[in-house]
């Protein structure tokens, strides 16, 4: 069965799919993006999933392009259409279509949007749980202001590369004092020596994640105290557990950093914790 995708206004065969040549986030990446995950047929997190959206689009000043409960049905419909029960929708909201110029297009210019959806693999998932994943370190060169979740994401798509050229599978960004920041596609966390929970501030330097927001709630159930303060590459290495949330993963242990092992080289306790009792916790909206 053939995948559908929402565009403007319309559903259309995914092959089929098509934006104009002067959207202007094709030309300009002038636009914002969500992620999110869909699990046993339910949408996770979909609340604070469009409240961020719903700031990245303020903070750019873009439109909505819809009601956001239109945009709700909207997503739902995409979800049931691609018949998806384990997997994710991906929403993309530009700001229109207008001749090529840098400044922004005149006022009443409608915004676009794209909607997808697909299943994944979650015996893939399945397994990184189980082993861990490896990743390197690379310096951060992006924009300053990567708290808007914006479609510009060519630093990060070099850097998942790199990654994956050197056999692993997330690369985290250094800030240029030694201090960790996040992955390319993810929030970072460490387990320091006194079982703390650690991860950096969610200021302009890095993206408030959702997984992140939610898995704060997760831990303050099961008891596990959460510091958030910058922590360096050499805490990091040194770390009881270092571990990774995001949307279409929740949480992935890391065991391996540019090459050289993180404590015992094996998921920690602290991250299987957190993950079973993830889904308990996140909002789960039907379809």
């Amino acid at each position: 069965m053939p995948r559908i995708a929402y565009v403007n206004g319309r559903y259309v065969k995914h092959s089929d799919a098509m934006v104009h040549i002067e959207d202007r986030g094709y030309q300009f990446a002038d636009g914002v993006y969500e992620v999110c995950e869909v699990r046993h047929g339910l949408i996770v997190d979909l609340t604070r999933h469009l409240d961020r959206l719903n700031r990245s689009l303020g903070e750019l000043r873009i439109a909505w392009p819809m009601s956001r409960a239109a945009l709700i049905q909207v997503i739902r419909e995409t979800v049931r259409r691609n018949h998806v029960r384990n997997g994710l929708f991906y929403l993309q909201v530009t700001r229109g279509v207008a001749r090529r110029d840098h400044v922004f297009p005149a006022d009443g210019t409608p915004s676009s949007i794209v909607v997808t959806a697909k299943s994944t693999d979650q015996s893939a998932i399945v397994k990184k749980n189980a082993n861990g994943i490896k990743a390197i370190t690379v310096r951060d060169n992006r924009w300053d202001r990567v708290d808007i979740k914006s479609v510009g994401l060519l630093s990060n798509a070099l850097a998942r590369q790199q990654a994956k050229e050197a056999g692993a599978q997330e690369a985290i960004y250094i800030d240029h004092n030694g201090m960790v920041k996040e992955g390319a596609a993810t929030n970072v966390w460490i387990v320091d020596p006194d079982g703390n929970l650690v991860t950096r501030p969610a200021e302009h330097g890095i993206l408030r994640g959702i997984t992140r927001t939610t898995l704060m709630d997760v831990a303050a159930i099961l008891e596990l105290p959460i510091v958030e303060r910058f922590f360096s590459v050499e805490e990091m290495m040194a770390a009881r557990e270092v571990f990774i949330t995001a949307a279409t993963s929740i949480c992935f242990p890391v065991v391996a950093i540019d090459g050289e092992t993180i404590a015992n080289g094996h998921p920690g306790s602290v991250s299987q914790k957190i993950r079973e009792a993830f889904f308990d916790v996140a909002e789960k909206t039907a379809i």
